[in-house]
């Protein structure tokens, strides 16, 4: 498992991602039991404001959102940019009752899936998603 596989970014000027060794470990790990690979996952942390002009540019939507994924071609596993709004994350958390850890770590796996190929454009696919997501965040070791 190559560290540089995975890494991450800080656009946000006050959050720092901890224990990232151990957050690798556990994306490399949810993959491979997607029968995948990671080639290349680079997670951009950043603000509302810096999320909502890659959405107004990209997408065509004028409003933050916890995340957008952009893949990427890898012919050595999956691939792309996920921005994650931290600011987001952390109302996404007070209004859920979740931690923000928790709820940070489920939009890296949403991030992640939506790469291997899983969709939640409709409300059957959402749920689907959701049962994803929990088993990732329930494979987490630390």
């Amino acid at each position: 498992m190559a560290e540089e596989s995975i890494t991450f970014h800080f656009q946000h000027p006050t959050f720092r991602l901890r224990q990232r060794t151990h957050v690798r470990q556990w994306l490399h790990s949810c993959v491979q039991s997607e029968s995948q690979s990671i080639g290349s996952l680079r997670y951009m942390f950043c603000t509302d404001n810096y999320i909502q002009d890659a959405n107004r540019q990209f997408l065509r939507h004028d409003y933050p959102t916890d995340i957008i994924t952009f893949p990427d071609q890898s012919s050595l596993g999956i691939a792309g940019d996920i921005l994650i709004s931290v600011d987001t994350i952390r109302e996404n958390a007070r209004v859920h009752g979740s931690t923000v850890i928790d709820e940070l770590h489920r939009v890296m796996a949403h991030g992640a899936l939506h790469l291997l190929g899983h969709d939640d454009t409709s409300p059957a696919l959402q749920a689907a998603m959701t049962v994803h997501e929990d088993a990732w965040l329930n494979r987490r070791k630390f």
